[in-house]
């Protein structure tokens, strides 16, 4: 598959050298192509790799990523070019942070007025781009679990196509992700969201950043 980035700070590039190591092809779309660490970064990936403009990205990608820092988005968007969304799944991994940083507390903040970044991106792009948030309640750190060790975290998803939320999933599925938590439409982007502060909150106290969060299910009694 082809997968288009937007976005080339640590979430990109992390996401970019993994799905690459799946077999898929990648283009990083950047607002400064010609970085010189980013052409060495896709030097290093190899041939799946490319580092390109948004609207590159956008329009390669059979599915794309959004993941740029929310001040940024709209604009992002708008460079890659709404057209080139029309008829794809589109995976949002931001969350709306005012880019203050913690407060005294350990406490990061959203934008004030913002139902949520799913519902805003939907918003921005035509009725057939399917948005479906993910990958939003944990760091670029433990996003492929492949080599985690002991419970096997959740990943909260959600979204208004039924089959964007699949082929989403069994994405989830490839980097580790067993237990994908089908939350309902975009609409509860207002709900997961919120759970990027909390794990933000526990890396600040704790000075690491390998924890997930997990739905613990009863095990079903045996007839």
């Amino acid at each position: 598959m082809k997968i288009g980035i937007l976005g080339s700070g640590a979430v990109g590039l992390t996401l970019g050298a993994g799905f690459v190591g799946m077999g898929h092809h990648v283009i990083i779309g950047t607002r400064n192509p010609a970085k010189e660490a980013l052409q060495q970064w896709a030097k290093r990936q190899g041939p799946l790799a490319a580092i390109s403009t948004f609207r590159e990205a956008a329009a390669g990608g059979e599915l794309i990523v959004i993941c740029v820092s929310w001040t940024g988005a709209k604009s992002a968007i708008e460079q890659a070019g709404i057209w080139n969304f029309k008829g794809k799944t589109v995976v949002d991994v931001t969350n709306p942070l005012d880019g203050k940083g913690p407060d005294e507390d350990g406490r990061l903040s959203f934008v004030n007025g913002l139902h949520s970044a799913g519902e805003q991106i939907q918003a921005w792009l035509p009725p057939d781009a399917y948005v479906v948030k993910a990958l939003s309640c944990v760091g670029h750190e433990i996003m492929f679990q492949h080599q985690q060790e002991g419970e096997k975290p959740t990943m909260f998803i959600c979204g208004n196509n039924p089959q964007a939320k699949k082929e989403v999933s069994a994405i989830l599925h490839q980097m580790g992700w067993e237990d994908v938590a089908d939350m309902g439409k975009i609409i509860m982007s207002r709900n997961i969201e919120p759970l990027c502060i909390l794990w933000s909150a526990i890396g600040f106290r704790t000075g690491r950043w390998d924890h997930a969060f997990k739905i613990v299910r009863p095990q079903q009694k045996k007839a």
